[in-house]
């Protein structure tokens, strides 16, 4: 079983809004989580079918500006948990 948990219920409209001055690669990143749920960076690589420097790019992005939680995988503690947070 993968380290994604839990599905995130935000509703998508909402998180348009937050994201709209974002570029579509990013966009499409927190799209994915916000489908997906919580997810790792190489599985939005492999969903996405993005570069790992774009995801990598995507994911420091959001996190920097508050948007995204992450979290360590229980599983394998090197690998990083990320979820879809605009509240």
């Amino acid at each position: 079983m993968p380290c994604n948990a839990q599905r995130n219920a935000q509703p998508w409209e909402r998180a348009a809004e937050a994201l709209a001055e974002y570029p579509p690669s990013v966009k499409f990143v927190a799209k994915v989580l916000d489908v997906e749920g919580e997810l790792s960076q190489q599985r939005l690589v492999e969903e996405t079918l993005l570069p790992v420097r774009t995801v990598r790019y995507a994911v420091n992005t959001l996190e920097q500006d508050g948007h995204l939680e992450s979290r360590h995988c229980f599983r394998d503690a090197r690998k990083r948990l990320y979820s879809l947070d605009l509240d």
